[in-house]
């Protein structure tokens, strides 16, 4: 099933272009709309999955459009799994990229054990109903930053020896949001058979 128009429901630069970069390589979307504005979605849920609804739902209904939202989170072993669904705001309310990075590598100093995955849900709703997906990459948590591309934590999130700042376009054909992408247009493909 290919969707003529989409609107992706984040306000995330970074997000919407991994998004779209993902997207474009699926055939999965004829156009992806910019430039609406819609109130912001408090995400309340204690789910990834459940966070994804919630976004993908409001956007929906104030754009009058399909809408595609994830939610993403970063579950360190070490650490129990956070933070999770708090990955956006680990250091805080306001936490930049770097104050959640700083937070994470202080959290781990002197920890050996840095295994860690990304997880992330997607949710695409439109008028008649929702469909949802999952997506996940294992990797490590490295000592220190390294590379230059990507945002959020990909500076310090390695899987195969490179960080996912190190990557460049790699990173959109096996991260975790695109395993999330990829399993989506799956079920898209067979909901039309």
């Amino acid at each position: 099933m290919r969707i003529e128009r989409l609107v992706v429901a984040s306000k995330n630069p970074d997000k919407i272009a991994e998004v779209e970069a993902v997207l474009s390589g699926l055939n999965l979307v004829g156009e992806i709309v910019r430039g609406l504005d819609w109130p912001d979605v408090e995400e309340t849920e204690p789910t990834l999955v459940g966070n994804a609804l919630l976004k993908a739902t409001a956007v929906a209904e104030a754009t009058g459009l399909p809408a595609l939202a994830d939610d993403t989170g970063l579950e360190v072993d070490a650490l129990g799994g956070a933070p999770g669904v708090h990955t956006a705001r680990f250091a805080g309310p306001e936490a930049t990229y770097a104050d959640n990075v700083d937070r994470l590598l202080r959290e781990l100093d002197g920890v050996t054990d840095r295994s860690a995955r990304f997880r992330t849900a997607v949710a695409l709703v439109d008028g008649s109903g929702a469909i949802t997906a999952e997506g996940f990459v294992e990797g490590l948590i490295t000592d220190e930053r390294r590379g230059t591309g990507g945002f959020g934590y990909d500076p310090v999130f390695e899987v195969s020896g490179l960080t996912f700042s190190e990557m460049g376009g790699e990173k959109h054909r096996i991260s975790h949001r695109a395993r999330a992408l990829q399993a989506l247009a799956k079920k898209l493909a067979d909901f039309e058979r």
